[in-house]
């Protein structure tokens, strides 16, 4: 049985809650309120994983979101395992299994650890990319397998995540980040404002440093003192009765995101025993704040030595808090390694519960806090010097050298305080520019890019009196940023603290004698990059401190240098000659904090993560036995087999039924969109090429959508149904990015036009009836609406009825034939479509998919924006040049059309292709050659089809000064040979149109 390390009548955990857990099999019991890595410690295990690539043993090394060695993998059931959890952040509940990684076959016996015993001296920093170079072949079957198979962190989950997530959107005048003092402190005189307030914090209780603030007393507004406890949970008691105010315990703010837009993810059931059928696991908020309160502490800097990554090596600062909030001591004799005042603090803590401080080990001179703590009778050695540890599972004995002596010392615990780091990843985030304070060694937050401000430790104010008074002034500040007004002058408490700590802090390699470029001095635990790792980066060149990053992998990882990036800068600067703002600091990216994939997807997996969208028509596609093709997020009708057709023989059948008679095809995918307002014929004028002011109601014109640069995005039927009211198509794909961009314009460029734009694809199920045969399935079905070709010549639009709804109906066509598309409310789609099939039956209609209206309309020559275009192309590359309106001012592209680039004589056009044998269908993009420069491609094929009307294949083609070529033969190099093709006109039925006018 392991020893017990619990200080009685210590902490906020509840004794009288026992909770059973297993790690790595073996059964041990914890108490409620503790987290993974507090019960193991209390049980007397610190060796909890193996390194990244030496695997040596590593233990627990900090408390928090910092720890680098400490990663488990957590197993509910056989669905669910989630891997590189932090123990320091796992509740504790009652069943807990958690397992150890990257160790085989155990973690005490791992053979993978001769990669430390014996190949340490041929895998240093950047090993693989100068080893591993021959044969080429051998990376991807041999090196790489091998290298993943000894490295790396836990295993992937194999099944699928049964876990629900779920999301939210959310606004708030001030959205204060930490709930320690500053945070707290901040919230509460943000809230007393009437601000709405939003106080997150990644711990399952609130109150940071002062759930551990052991002999520390905090002034109240009147004469009252409280102790730092009880003044907590006053604030907090507070805080919850404010209507205005919402708690966020165990959530992170993982990212910080252009104007004030912060990611935040809650943890909503991780920590309960049983779980609640449907109930989602976290939560992820996407929070706007008017105002943002940055108040995330700092992080406990280690000391870097050798062999200082023995499991019982710890931050001192962790293990006082250990004490305090969890009331576990993390040895019974202890040894600190400290270059900063917090290393006397938890040794004095320590010592007043019963702990053996072996030695204190000041690397700093003689000072009053360390006659201090030789007059409490410890034992202090100043101006130290650390040769090293020994121990094989745990650390058992340290090695100093002080006023000459070389001493060691046996301990199970050593504990190092290199002093504090301010955590300044969110405002780097946001953009804000970091300043170098060289008294307290650390960036510090500087101009703002973002409306917020950072607080208390964040921002290098370590003393809590400091703190408490920083996160006043940041709440009031931030409220009255936002429009709120203070009110009385603002009271800043008063703190009295037993062990005081300074400011300040060390930051490389620690004073020794001992050989660090053989001496394995730890930099980054996760990573196991050593000092020496570092300083043989900057002596191959890698100067910059990204470059030393990538090529030792430094700050890498779920770490994110949080404990590593500056000692590695006093390394990179000791090794250079250079200050540390000369060289800089690495970029901290989202999510400086992991987070599940499961929060960012959401509700967004399996048929949500890409939703299928399907038309009213859809299900009666579907029980005729149709094909289907993606179209975007459209599942659309490929084509309609029968009696074992495949796709050619249907597609041949369904193209001659359209032109003998009469075809039905579901074309309710078009984009809509409603252009309504006294400026809109204006609107459309500006923004299409095409002419729009003359255009009568009634009447619909083909319209060409250019982008800046000249070149055609997109295009589609328009019709004007009243003077103020247009009707516009896109193409399937384009209907949002179309919309888009006439928001865009309307509201950053001509704001001056009364016109409102609504999106109307879904409203309207469109149902295109196409043949010669057309007018007269339809005219019968419809009322209120003269469908004659007098009456309603081809480009003609008018409202009625149809099977007695409401009816927009528009005379086009894009198959070259007689042509209508009834446009009716899509609630009405799939009874207006069956009764328009029903009607068609005696005229032998054809139900036909997307295949055969390529087919039909390349026949015609009619362009598919983005298989005819492939975004270089201009309305007369495409043929399209009659479309523009040549007296108008201006239009979207009209001056880049006017570059001698796209004006140029040899610029591809769209020409007609005929195969040469006449029976070779040509593979779409499929190069053309001149046989006057075989080698030289002039163009490409952009649409290749079999025409069962003509009875050959048909191409179009994007083809170099094509419409000078037209009668000319070239060639189209195939996998299996070189087909001969004649340039010629692109269309290539019914030329004259009459079939359309009829």
């Amino acid at each position: 049985m392991s020893k017990q390390f619990r200080i009685k009548g210590t902490g906020r955990v509840d004794p009288s809650r026992p909770i059973n857990f297993t790690f790595d099999g073996k059964s041990y019991t914890g108490h409620q309120g503790d987290t993974l890595a507090s019960a193991l410690l209390a049980n007397g295990v610190h060796l909890v994983g193996r390194s990244f690539k030496y695997h040596r043993p590593r233990g627990i090394l900090g408390i928090g979101a910092d720890e680098p060695n400490a990663l488990v993998g957590i197993r509910r059931d056989a669905a669910r395992y989630t891997p590189n959890l932090l123990a320091t952040q796992v509740e504790l509940y009652e069943g807990l299994n958690a397992v150890s990684q990257n160790r085989n076959p155990s973690l005490e016996h791992d053979r993978m650890e001769v990669n430390d015993k014996w190949l340490s001296r041929f895998i240093p920093a950047g090993f693989y990319y100068k080893t591993f170079m021959w044969p080429k072949s051998a990376w991807d079957k041999w090196y790489e397998p091998r290298i993943r198979e000894a490295a790396g962190l836990g295993v992937a989950p194999s099944q699928p995540d049964p876990d629900v997530y779920t999301q939210r959107y959310a606004h708030c005048d001030v959205l204060v980040i930490g709930a320690g003092p500053a945070g707290l402190a901040a919230a509460k005189e943000a809230a007393a404002t009437g601000a709405r307030v939003i106080l997150a914090d990644d711990r399952p209780v609130m109150g940071g440093s002062l759930l551990a603030a052991a002999d520390t007393n905090i002034s109240g507004e009147g004469e009252d003192w409280y102790s730092a406890g009880a003044w907590r949970k006053e604030v907090l008691a507070f805080l919850e009765k404010q209507p205005n105010v919402t708690l966020l315990p165990r959530t992170i703010a993982f990212g910080y995101y252009p104007h004030n837009w912060i990611g935040l993810c809650e943890k909503l059931t991780d920590h309960l025993a049983v779980l609640a059928r449907g109930a989602p696991r976290e939560r992820l908020w996407q929070v706007r704040a008017a105002q943002v309160v940055i108040a995330t502490g700092a992080i406990e800097r280690p000391l870097v030595f050798p062999e200082n990554d023995r499991p019982g090596i710890m931050l001192a600062d962790a293990a006082r808090t250990y004490l305090q909030e969890y009331g576990v001591a993390v040895g019974q004799k202890v040894a600190v390694v400290t270059a900063h005042d917090s290393g006397y603090r938890a040794a004095h803590e320590l010592k007043a519960v019963g702990v053996d401080i072996a030695v204190i080990a000041d690397i700093r001179g003689r000072s009053v806090v360390s006659d201090r703590a030789v007059q409490a009778g410890l034992n202090v050695l100043t101006e130290a010097k650390i040769e090293g540890t020994s121990g094989k599972l745990r650390v058992s004995s340290i090695t100093m050298t002080a006023a000459g002596m070389r001493s060691n010392f046996a301990c199970d615990a050593v504990l190092m305080a290199g002093g504090f780091t301010p955590s300044v990843h969110l405002f780097s985030q946001s953009r804000g520019k970091l300043v170098w304070d060289n008294k307290l060694q650390a960036y510090l937050p500087g101009d703002s890019a973002e409306a917020e401000r950072s607080a208390g430790a964040s921002r290098g104010r370590f003393a809590l009196a400091e703190a408490l008074a920083d996160g006043v002034d940041a709440g009031r500040e931030a409220a009255q940023a936002a429009g709120f007004t203070p009110g009385t002058p603002a009271f800043h408490p008063q703190v009295t603290v037993k062990h005081a700590i300074g400011s300040g802090g060390y930051l490389g390699a620690a004073p020794t004698s001992a050989d660090l470029s053989k001496a394995k001095a730890f930099v980054d635990w996760q990573n196991d990059v050593t000092a020496k790792d570092i300083v043989l980066a900057t002596r191959e060149g890698f100067l910059s401190i990204e470059h030393v990053k990538r090529y030792t992998t430094t700050g890498m990882a779920t770490d994110q240098g949080k404990l590593s990036n500056i000692n590695a800068l006093g390394i990179v600067s000791e090794a250079t000659g250079r200050s540390i703002p000369q060289i800089g600091l690495t970029t901290f990216r989202t999510p400086y904090t992991p987070i599940t994939f499961g929060t960012l997807a959401g509700h967004a997996r399996g048929m949500l993560f890409d939703p299928a969208r399907v038309t009213a028509i859809n299900d009666w596609a579907v029980a005729q036995g149709a094909a289907f093709e993606d179209v975007g997020n459209w599942k659309r009708a490929h084509y309609f087999p029968k009696h074992g057709e495949d796709l050619h023989a249907a597609v041949n059948r369904e193209c001659l039924g359209v032109r003998k008679s009469v075809g039905i095809f579901d074309a309710s995918t078009l984009g809509k969109i409603e252009i309504v307002g006294p400026d809109a014929a204006e609107f459309m004028n500006r923004f299409f090429v095409n002419a729009w002011t003359k255009l009568g109601v009634g009447k619909c014109r083909y319209g060409v959508l250019l982008r800046e640069d000249g070149f055609v995005t997109d295009d589609g039927v328009v019709g004007r149904v009243a003077k103020d009211r247009f009707h516009v198509t896109t193409t399937t794909g384009g209907a949002a990015r179309v919309l888009g961009m006439m928001e865009d314009y309307l509201q950053t460029e001509w704001g001056d036009l009364k016109v409102w734009l609504t999106s109307t694809t879904e409203q309207w199920s469109v149902i295109a009836v196409q043949g010669p045969k057309a007018r007269e399935v339809i005219a019968p079905l419809i009322e209120d609406l003269d469908v004659s070709a007098e009456a309603f010549p081809h480009m003609s639009i008018g409202d009625g009825k149809i099977c007695g709804v409401p009816l927009r109906l528009m005379r086009v066509s894009f198959t070259g034939e007689l042509g209508f598309e009834v446009n009716v409310p899509s609630g009405y789609g799939r009874m207006v479509w069956e009764a328009i099939w029903e009607r068609g039956k005696a005229f032998d209609m054809v139900p036909y998919g997307t295949e055969t209206m390529h087919v039909l309309r390349a026949e015609k020559g009619y362009i598919i924006v983005g298989q005819e275009t492939d975004g270089t192309v201009t309305p007369d590359d495409a043929g399209l040049g009659w479309a523009i309106g040549k007296a108008k001012p201006d239009f979207v592209g009209k001056r880049s059309l006017q570059r001698p680039a796209l004006t140029a004589p040899d610029r591809k056009q769209l020409v007609g292709l005929i195969s040469s044998d006449g029976r070779t269908v040509l593979e779409e993009g499929a190069q053309i050659v001149d046989p006057a420069a075989p080698k030289v491609p002039i163009g490409h094929v952009t649409s290749s089809y079999y025409s069962a009307v003509l009875g050959k294949p048909i191409a179009l083609a994007l083809v170099r000064g094509g419409r000078q070529r037209l009668g000319e033969s070239l060639y189209v190099p195939m996998p299996d040979s070189v087909i001969g093709v004649q340039v010629a006109p692109t269309v290539f039925f019914d030329p004259e149109g009459a079939r359309v006018n009829v």
